[in-house]
């Protein structure tokens, strides 16, 4: 109901009130008004409706598609997705994923799918919780069954949890190449700090003659041979294709230590095969 308009009932109850306090007799004679319906009929009503529409839904797979894009963007009543937050632990780490092509592209898809909706540019902060959510599906039905999966895989990808096992199983089981879109950066090989890791990284990229025969080494002067050899500098070949297990697909990892990412990658890893 818009501001400032009243029901009929409740304008005479109102007009009522006011000609009482007119004539001195007060608003304490007037009884309450009595509610449109009872609350037990409202339950009723809502049930029911609910049960007739759903079932429509049913029906209209595509159109549930639709509304189902629109609470995962704009949550609602039994809805709740969010936005990963990407919450970086230093200033290092944030700057590294900012400077990413990956996050570069990601941001420009967004843009491109908020422009394809076409909300308003305060995303209806003068709507209720659940009128956004009406907004945003008002602005999907209104495009084609060519633009919809767009929007889906955006709200999709948009909300998959950092670090969950469902990284995990969709990086294996897409076969992603994280060696097309990063590179170890600065800030990765200051946090590489356990020298054994930094000599299997090595064999990985360079081969294990070149690890072995740089085994006694500190872990910089490794870690200089690994960026060489991506590089093609200090005389290195250059090496196409290869990164370390740390960002592969599926995870390896180094060492037998407690590694949260190795746990996830190991729980998913029958699931997918078997997928």
């Amino acid at each position: 109901m818009y501001e400032g308009y009243l029901p009929p009932r409740e304008a005479r109850r109102l007009e009522k009130k006011a000609e009482g306090q007119k004539n001195g007799t007060g608003a304490a004679n007037m009884a309450p008004a009595a509610p449109a319906m009872t609350q037990a009929l409202q339950n009723y009503l809502e049930l029911h409706r609910h049960a007739v529409v759903r079932l429509a839904v049913l029906a209209k797979p595509d159109m549930a598609v639709r509304l189902m894009i629109a609470h995962a963007l704009a949550a609602s009543g039994h809805w709740r997705v969010h936005a990963e937050p990407q919450q970086a632990k230093s200033e290092a780490i944030a700057a590294s994923l900012k400077a990413s092509p990956t996050q570069t592209a990601f941001t420009k898809e967004r843009d491109a799918v908020m422009a394809l909706l076409a909300l308003p540019e305060d995303g209806g902060a003068g709507l209720s919780e659940s009128a956004r959510t009406v907004a945003v599906f008002a602005r999907l039905l209104a495009l084609t069954d060519k633009q919809v999966p767009r929007v889906a895989a955006f709200a999709m990808a948009e909300s998959i949890a950092a670090g969950s096992a469902v990284v995990e199983a969709l990086g294996t089981h897409l076969k992603v190449d994280a060696a097309k879109h990063w590179m170890p950066d600065e800030a990765f090989f200051d946090l590489v700090r356990d020298k054994a890791t930094v000599n299997a990284m090595l064999a990985e990229v360079a081969g294990k003659a070149v690890a072995d025969a740089n085994v006694a080494e500190k872990a910089k002067t490794q870690k200089q041979i690994i960026r060489d050899c991506l590089a093609g500098a200090g005389g290195r070949t250059k090496v196409e294709g290869r990164l370390p297990g740390l960002m592969a697909f599926p995870f390896r990892d180094y060492g037998d230590g407690f590694n949260p990412i190795a746990r996830a990658a190991g729980e998913v890893a029958a699931l997918v095969a078997a997928a």
